[in-house]
């Protein structure tokens, strides 16, 4: 018996919305990450995108666990000497870009590589409720009732 592999012509896309209320970061960057690159499908194959289109809602309202709001701390620099600058998660999500930290969450568990950069766009994240989808009709994945330690 051969293994059947899927050609990029074939994938049914989908599009998927996942509000992040109260969800922990975690495990929601993980069933995100696992529906972009379609490793929930039967016909998974490594090395075509054939996951789904996803779209994040509420991001600034997600949760994180212990003293991650405040001592996880992102860094980068500017090019310049002395241009190291950092900020932590909870200033982020208190700024002006909250879904920045789930974009970051989700695109650190995919791939690298030319895969991953393009598995990485068919994800969209809004910090707020509204979304500007309507017209893909997606469906609601509800993460929060997949398992008790998802909502907290």
């Amino acid at each position: 018996m051969k293994t059947y592999s899927i050609k990029p012509a074939e994938v049914e896309k989908k599009w998927v919305v996942i509000d992040a209320e109260g969800v922990v970061l975690g495990r929601l960057a993980s069933i995100v990450a696992l529906r972009l690159r379609g490793k929930h499908k039967p016909e998974f194959t490594p090395h075509v995108d054939c996951g789904d289109n996803v779209i994040v809602i509420n991001a600034d309202k997600v949760h994180l666990t212990g003293r991650k709001r405040d001592q996880d701390i992102f860094y980068w620099h500017t090019g310049f000497p002395g241009g190291i600058k950092q900020r932590s998660k909870g200033q982020i999500l208190d700024g002006n870009h909250p879904e920045r930290v789930v974009q970051k969450a989700v695109e650190r568990m995919l791939p690298k590589g030319p895969l991953g950069r393009k598995v990485f766009k068919n994800l969209r994240v809004y910090a707020g409720a509204e979304h500007e989808h309507e017209a893909q009709k997606p469906e609601v994945l509800d993460v929060a009732s997949m398992n008790p330690k998802n909502k907290r």
